[in-house]
């Protein structure tokens, strides 16, 4: 009788400390119950070339792989990236991986658009490439009227606080080819379809494309089934200018265009979308702006 007692006594005292304490209360919920958001950015990085001056990538790595530890980044899709700037930033980066290739040979030469993504956060389950052209399997090709090789990049990973698994793709279409940006766009819907069955997708890149440019019209029919959503428009709190690409402060603000995006398809929640303008004295991040998008898939 005393032993029930005792144990009564102590179940009344334990869920009276939970009701006064909201914290621990959480923290016995299964982490489903509690999803925490996934931080995502797509950031151009630009291509390392001394003809920048004292905004080259040599004075820049720094700080562009900083960005990532201070926002708390979990998955970035970048762009521009030379095989040396990636292994920079996972020097400076050693809780993040990475999947991609140069798009000149599939291998390292030329940009890559890799995803990098916290080890410790997410479980790479299957990636691969694709190239922005009529044989998109055939590393090095140009497309179409495509002024460059342009690649696309894509993962799917397992969020390891909710067993939830997604499919992410980063890329950067071209910046001339008429024909081949609108066939690229439609590429990219196609094989996401494809790759990214019944899976929920989130997509980075610098699309070298308006809002109202052909592009993201075709990326955001909403006729297609196949089509992506901005998290601009979705997100609850929007936060930093309505444009992403500066020329390192050079573009006067009201000719400033938004190019660089983060689409989604499936279940989610947007909680933020930013577009981050840090500077360091003359030094900026980039040329673009990375855009920060935190998201729960459901």
């Amino acid at each position: 009788m005393r032993t029930l007692l005792f144990s009564v006594v102590l179940l009344t005292i334990f869920f009276t400390s939970l009701s006064a304490n909201p914290k621990a209360a959480a923290n016995q919920t299964t982490p489903t119950d509690n999803l925490t958001p996934i931080q995502v950015m797509s950031f151009n990085i630009r291509m390392d070339t001394q003809a920048d001056g004292v905004n080259q990538w040599s004075n820049r790595k720094d700080m562009a792989s900083n960005a990532l530890v201070f926002y708390d980044v979990d998955i970035c899709g970048a762009q521009e990236v030379l095989h040396h700037q990636l292994t920079d930033m996972l020097e400076r980066l050693p809780g993040y991986a990475s999947v991609g290739v140069g798009r000149e040979d599939g291998k390292t030469k030329g940009e890559y658009s890799p995803i990098l993504y916290k080890k410790d956060r997410f479980t790479l389950l299957d990636s691969g490439n694709f190239w922005l052209a009529e044989e998109p399997n055939t590393p090095g090709i140009k497309g179409w009227d495509a002024a460059c090789e342009r690649i696309a990049t894509w993962a799917i990973l397992k969020d390891n606080q909710t067993g939830i698994s997604f499919f992410v793709l980063n890329t950067h279409l071209d910046h001339m080819g008429k024909i081949a940006r609108h066939e690229s766009a439609e590429l990219l819907l196609n094989q996401i379809n494809q790759l990214g069955t019944n899976l929920p997708v989130i997509v980075t890149g610098d699309f070298n494309a308006t809002p109202d440019d052909d592009p993201i019209l075709v990326l955001m029919n909403t006729e297609n089934p196949k089509a992506l959503k901005h998290t601009r428009d979705l997100a609850a709190l929007t936060y930093g200018p309505d444009w992403t690409f500066h020329n390192y402060g050079k573009i006067p603000f009201r000719k400033r265009d938004w190019i660089d995006y983060i689409f989604v398809k499936g279940n989610f929640e947007v909680l933020t979308n930013g577009v981050l303008t840090d500077t360091h004295d003359e030094l900026y991040l980039s040329d673009h702006c990375p855009v920060l998008v935190s998201l729960i898939i459901k």
